[in-house]
């Protein structure tokens, strides 16, 4: 009798192992804190020059890496010179005119007031002021001047890699007008994007795997933040826009979490945009 139970109850028992795998499945599947949605982030730093005029020269090649303060193109420098060679000039008139202010003043302060009136002391005294203020404003101007020369020479704002370069010698620059952009390379990070029903298990500091599609060793990193808003348009283009991915149906909102790379192995080149797998080990 128990060979005819014995089939039922195996049928039963790996029915249920199939029911508990399933459940199993789709709670990790619905809840479990990972993501396929994730992208490898940089800061990326537009340069552009303090000062206008043509470009003379360009030191560096597209994606080429640099350091902080390494020469990145130069504006033609010509017109600066001058003015700080006038600068110059103009700040040794007007130190020789306060000198010659100050002589005058102290002689008269010097006089008993019988020979010179006390207004024409303070009068004296007033053109030895207004020389004085004038040299302080060409010894500010000649600082202007010098400073505007030394930023004819662009440099890099921080230690990363030089991404689409279009600028060439000839090339006019526009002060304020971004040139070039530097990758900064200490900026490295995940932006990973879960859904709101996985952020129960999300919290600043949890340990991050990170899986590149590329392939690769696994990233080890920890989570930073977690976005406190998304995107709407009450607040247009303040705050992260993440659309869903369908329309047709009620999805669960996605939130930014960013993730902060704790170390990167040999022979692994990030590139800003790349995309990547995201697991978090809920801490305890």
């Amino acid at each position: 009798m128990w060979k005819a139970l014995l089939r039922p109850a195996l049928t039963l028992a790996v029915l249920a192992l199939a029911v508990l795998v399933g459940r199993a499945l789709w709670s990790h599947y619905m809840y479990a804190p990972w993501t396929r949605d994730a992208r490898v982030r940089a800061d990326v730093i537009a340069v552009a020059p303090d000062v206008g005029g043509l470009v003379v020269d360009v030191a560096v090649a597209d994606n080429q890496i640099v350091r902080k303060g390494d020469v990145l193109f130069t504006v033609d420098p010509a017109r600066y010179r001058i003015a700080v060679q006038q600068a110059r000039a103009a700040l040794a008139a007007t130190r020789t005119e306060r000198s010659e202010k100050r002589a005058v003043a102290q002689r008269r302060a010097a006089l008993d007031s019988t020979v010179v009136s006390s207004e024409s002391r303070q009068s004296a005294q007033s053109t030895a002021d207004a020389a004085d203020a004038r040299a302080r404003q060409a010894e500010a101007t000649l600082a202007a001047a010098e400073l505007d020369l030394a930023r004819t020479r662009v440099r890099a704002p921080a230690d990363g890699w030089v991404t689409n370069l279009n600028v060439r010698p000839g090339s006019f620059a526009v002060a304020g007008h971004p040139m070039l952009a530097v990758v900064d390379a200490r900026s490295f990070r995940v932006e990973a994007y879960f859904e709101e029903t996985k952020l129960g298990g999300v919290r600043p500091g949890a340990p991050v795997d990170v899986s590149l599609m590329s392939g690769g060793a696994r990233l080890a990193g920890h989570v930073a933040s977690v976005a406190r808003a998304i995107g709407n348009p009450e607040v247009e283009g303040l705050l992260s826009n993440v659309n869903p991915t369908f329309h047709w149906v009620r999805l669960a909102q996605r939130i930014p979490v960013r993730i902060t790379l704790d170390a990167v192995p040999e022979g692994i080149a990030l590139s800003a945009g790349m995309t990547c797998t995201v697991t978090i080990h809920p801490a305890g």
